[in-house]
Order: C-alpha cells, then sequence, then structure tokens
C-alpha cells in the first residue's frame, strides 16, 4: 500500500523543481563523469569508471523514489484547512505547561520539515501527540528528553 503525503504548493513545486533538475542537468553531470572516466582506458581496473556507475545508479534510484513520493502526492487547500483542531498544515501555537515556553509550528510533510523556520513533520511524536486536539485540549507527548504536557493556545492556517 503506498503512502499518501500532503504537500504545500510551495512544498510540492520544489518537490517538482528537484525531479526536473536530476533528470536533466544531474543526469548530464553524471554521463559525463562517466565519458571522462571511460576514455582513461581499460574499464575492467577503472575504480573512477565503477564510482561513476555507481553514482549513476543511486542517483537514477532517488529519481524514482522522488517519482513515487510525487505520484502519491496530494495538494491541500490550505484556506479550506478546518482550524477547530490541529491538522496536516496547520500552524499550532502551543506552551509547555511545566515551564510555560511557548513556541509555534507548521506540521507539514516529512520531506518540507525545516525546524529553523517551524515546519515540523506531521509524522514527528510532537506532531503526532497534537493532531485532531482542538484549543485548550492539554496533551501529554512522549519526547526523546521524556513526557512533555503542552497546552494547545492557538490553531491557524
Amino acid at each position: 500500500m503506498t503512502e499518501v503525503t500532503y504537500y504545500t504548493q510551495d512544498g510540492l513545486d520544489k518537490l517538482k523543481a528537484e525531479i526536473h533538475q536530476m533528470k536533466t542537468t544531474g543526469r548530464q553531470q553524471i554521463s559525463k563523469a562517466i565519458a571522462e572516466a571511460r576514455d582513461k582506458g581499460d574499464l575492467s581496473e577503472n575504480a573512477e569508471y565503477d564510482a561513476a556507475k555507481e553514482a549513476q545508479g543511486l542517483h537514477e534510484a532517488k529519481i524514482a523514489k522522488l517519482g513515487n513520493t510525487l505520484s502519491t502526492a496530494r495538494l491541500i487547500d490550505e484556506s479550506k484547512l478546518d482550524l477547530s483542531k490541529v491538522l496536516a498544515l496547520s500552524i499550532v501555537k502551543i506552551k509547555n505547561i511545566k515551564n510555560g515556553t511557548t513556541m509555534s509550528y507548521q506540521l507539514v510533510a516529512e520531506s518540507e520539515a525545516d525546524l529553523k523556520t517551524g515546519k515540523i513533520s506531521v509524522k514527528s511524536p510532537i506532531a503526532q501527540g497534537l493532531l485532531g486536539k482542538s484549543v485548550g485540549d492539554k496533551t501529554e507527548i512522549q519526547v526523546p528528553a521524556g513526557k512533555i504536557e503542552f497546552e494547545i493556545l492557538e490553531i491557524t492556517r
């Protein structure tokens, strides 16, 4: 069974651009490296040629994986998000009940996750603990440092 992944328009555009780049300039660079290695002589003892062919295999495998991801990708219309509960693409403001620290996270697809910009994967422990909850709900989430209790302060898109 293939797993559906949900993307913002920006995330979907980046995925398509990455696949395009890999299929065009990425393949050209690898072909050039193989040709240069082939020109260096006997292929049976040419480590540079073997390395270039291995790189080509890895490159093609990544293209196939990204293509599969794209085929199961679904675009979420952010304007139609239900703001009464935490869903994929929600921006959630939460408060650590123990120390009073507040933070905001947007729950995004794994490939869009970037903690520096406040985007966490919907598969992360914090996101899993927040999904389906509403403003005012308190939830205890198991994180690597132990269990932390959070209160949901606000849900936006």
